[in-house]
């Protein structure tokens, strides 16, 4: 059966390109970048090589500016902690109710060290109140970690009137950008923005690779301390093979960047608006224009979404119903819930997320099935009668 893979927030193919760049550092150039000698001096020159494409896709005004890391997790979890400990006197975290777990968790953790933490709540288009936002910031906030765009639903938050707020009052805003690198355009110089998450695997780069962006200037502690790489801001021997992966992937990016905003947006388009119309009991979960160009997140009433998942399944449809973190709970999405969805339509989020390898006939086949499938749970459903 032909796979039709619609998650690609979760995590993405790696583009053929992106393999046969990675390949010859594996066995033929293994040599250590911080060794003296010219054998490991030219795996040293790939990775800055990577580090200038990275800078290239996000905006960054200088290849300086950006830190290797493993992943997302690593890298939000390195831009808190880098800010609270240059900043020890402020006590005060600031996010949102919506925010991936590897924000939402580290600042429940730092709760129980002493920090006050203020989520910010959403409407029920999955916005954030801006006035909120100033009301909860203080002299004594240390950083603003806000998202630049949902997992879940795709919906995008105004990062630049986020950051003219917190720069009014001299805090240090990071945004969660994993979702963003590579679907829109980013200008992370001329942002009012100091740190910036990306993940490789979000944007066809493996999985265990990622970046920070850090504006020249802001204090960075770091997170992992060991040896001199990375300019002694995160210390260990660097994963080469997937740094110059991710340096790939990103030129790649930044290619397809129209074929992103064009294409799959009309993929995505057709998709939802299909479903929206055909199946019984849908409704559409986040902004209808504010959104990733790829994402849509359905509710079906009445069903659960792990049935729809599975029937999809039998199809050889991979979606996903919610956060690929959080899909092992049976619970509705701490997202769904932030953003008031009814209980009845809560459990029956599903989110089709593509990417630039998804196909017209892919979509026509999904829109083919999944009104039955939703028929189909409904009309066993208890609550549907």
């Amino acid at each position: 059966m032909k796979v039709i893979y619609v998650d690609n927030n979760a995590t993405t193919r790696v583009d053929d390109a992106v393999i046969a760049e990675m390949m010859p550092y594996f066995c033929e150039y293994y040599g250590n970048p911080s060794s003296m000698h010219t054998f490991g001096g030219q795996v040293h020159h790939k990775i800055e090589e990577a580090r200038s494409r990275v800078a290239d896709l996000i905006g960054a005004a200088s290849p300086e500016e950006i830190i290797f890391t493993s992943c997302g997790t690593e890298g939000d979890n390195a831009a808190i902690r880098a800010i609270l400990e240059s900043e020890p006197e402020k006590k005060h975290i600031i996010t949102s109710r919506v925010e991936h777990p590897a924000v939402l968790n580290l600042c429940s953790y730092l709760k129980t060290k002493g920090y006050r933490v203020t989520e910010l709540g959403v409407d029920n288009e999955g916005m954030l109140n801006l006035d909120e936002l100033k009301a909860a910031i203080t002299d004594d906030t240390a950083i603003v970690s806000i998202m630049h765009a949902n997992n879940e639903t795709g919906v995008i938050f105004p990062i630049e009137e986020i950051g003219e707020i917190v720069k009014g009052k001299g805090s240090i805003l990071h945004t969660d950008a994993v979702q963003t690198a590579g679907k829109l355009p980013l200008r992370a110089s001329q942002m009012p923005l100091d740190i910036l998450t990306i993940s490789g695997h979000k944007l066809h780069a493996p999985k265990g690779v990622g970046a920070l962006y850090v504006k020249k200037g802001v204090k960075f502690r770091p997170y992992l301390i060991g040896g001199h790489q990375e300019r002694s801001r995160r210390g260990g021997t660097e994963n080469v093979p997937s740094i110059i992966g991710l340096g790939k992937a990103c030129e790649l990016a930044k290619k397809y960047l129209p074929d992103e905003n064009e294409r799959v947006r009309n993929l995505r388009d057709k998709l939802e608006e299909s479903l929206l119309k055909k199946a019984a009991g849908a409704k559409l979960n986040g902004h209808k224009t504010k959104r990733l160009p790829n994402t849509t997140n359905i509710s079906f009433e009445f069903v659960e979404g792990e049935a729809i998942l599975l029937l999809l399944n039998e199809h050889g449809i991979c979606a996903s119903s919610g956060s690929a973190c959080t899909s092992g709970s049976l619970e509705p999405s701490h997202v769904m819930r932030a953003m008031g969805v009814p209980f009845t339509y809560a459990h029956g989020s599903t989110r089709f997320s593509l990417s630039r390898y998804n196909t017209g006939e892919e979509i026509d086949l999904i829109i083919d099935v999944v009104p039955g499938i939703i028929k189909r749970l409904r009309e066993i459903s208890p609550y549907c009668r």
